[in-house]
């Protein structure tokens, strides 16, 4: 599988589609403000290709020591066919030397889709990603910290927060 990658722009819609698909209102960005965000030094929104067919895309923030993937989705149609492996590989080899962070829904036993919560944390694990310890809550939303290639640091965290946001976000953040 050799993945193509390319900025997104406002125009892809296929990728406006799966983000639609993926993730519920209540925890989405404006589409139009993350093709402007990704604009910037520190923010980027990468959709991936095999051919020409859209597999997925990944919207993520960095700074010297941190990568936060703020979202990540893989069509659903392709999904369990390795599509989603390689596209964080490829992020890692963007990123060697960094601090991969991603925020996931909480297995939390009394959730609807508990199901679909573990086995997206499975697939973190099986990817090389391990649990923190720590969850958040950013925008109402309460999520899990999970981490690759280094250890979790509230403070560095906040810190990255506080700068990527020129402080404007400050997400609660707590030890389990």
């Amino acid at each position: 599988m050799q993945l193509r990658t390319q900025k997104v722009k406002i125009s892809n819609t296929d990728i406006k589609r799966i983000y639609f698909e993926a993730f519920p209102k209540r925890e989405r960005m404006p589409f139009p403000m993350m093709v402007a965000m990704s604009k910037l030094w520190n923010t980027q929104f990468f959709g991936f290709y095999d051919d020409n067919i859209p597999c997925g895309f990944i919207y993520l923030a960095s700074n010297r020591k941190i990568v936060f993937v703020m979202f990540f989705a893989v069509n659903k149609c392709l999904r369990s066919m390795g599509y989603g492996s390689s596209i964080l590989q490829q992020i890692e080899k963007m990123y060697p030397n960094k601090k991969i962070i991603i925020s996931i829904e909480p297995c939390d036993d009394n959730a609807s889709d508990i199901e679909l919560r573990k086995k997206r944390k499975s697939f973190y694990i099986q990817n090389g990603y391990e649990e923190t310890g720590y969850m958040m809550k950013l925008n109402g939303v309460v999520q899990e910290i999970i981490i690759k290639n280094g250890k979790f640091i509230k403070r560095e965290f906040r810190s990255f927060f506080a700068f990527y946001s020129f402080g404007s976000m400050y997400p609660k953040i707590w030890q389990t």
